[in-house]
């Protein structure tokens, strides 16, 4: 026959018709349960890489977003400016002028501008411009035919050298 362990009697080797062996009650009182232990949290490296992955993927999305947009934008400039040469090209084309009315008749109108005073040419050639041979040349001549043909001013140079005395 089988008993149970009720605390106060104690079978010696389990199944047996022996008679219970007493054991001291001090013994058989159970020790305090412990808390229930909780689990720490596990980050596995796993976890880690996973949202990394998942943070570079989003940037990657995003970076490749904008050169798709970017790439929109030069292709819209570039097909407006096409068709800004276009126009231009086709304005520029020369086109014949229309022919002048014949019904009426021309008829120039009068200037309003006051006509130009003519103004005497200088022939005179400042003294610092000229050439030392020609200032010899110049002073070398003498009589009256031969300094009719130069100008009055060249002249007066001339006049005002002798006067001088550096001939």
């Amino acid at each position: 026959m089988r008993r149970l362990f009720d605390g106060s009697t104690h079978y010696a080797g389990g199944y047996s018709t022996c008679a219970p062996v007493s054991v001291p009650e001090k013994c058989l009182i159970k020790p305090p349960v412990k808390k229930n232990t909780i689990p720490i949290d596990l980050k596995l490296h796993n976890d880690i890489r996973a949202v990394e992955r998942a943070r570079f993927a989003h940037q990657v999305a995003e970076k490749r977003r904008l050169i798709k947009q970017y790439k929109m934008e030069r292709e819209t400039t570039k097909l407006e400016e096409q068709e800004e040469i276009k126009r231009l090209r086709k304005e520029l084309i020369p086109k014949a002028q229309l022919m002048p009315y014949f019904d009426r008749p021309f008829v120039p109108r009068r200037s309003e501008k006051q006509p130009t005073v003519p103004r005497e040419p200088k022939f005179c050639i400042p003294r610092h411009k000229t050439i030392r041979c020609c200032r010899m040349s110049c002073n070398d001549m003498s009589g009256p035919s031969q300094l009719q043909h130069l100008p009055s001013s060249v002249e007066k140079t001339e006049a005002l050298y002798k006067n001088r005395g550096l001939q």
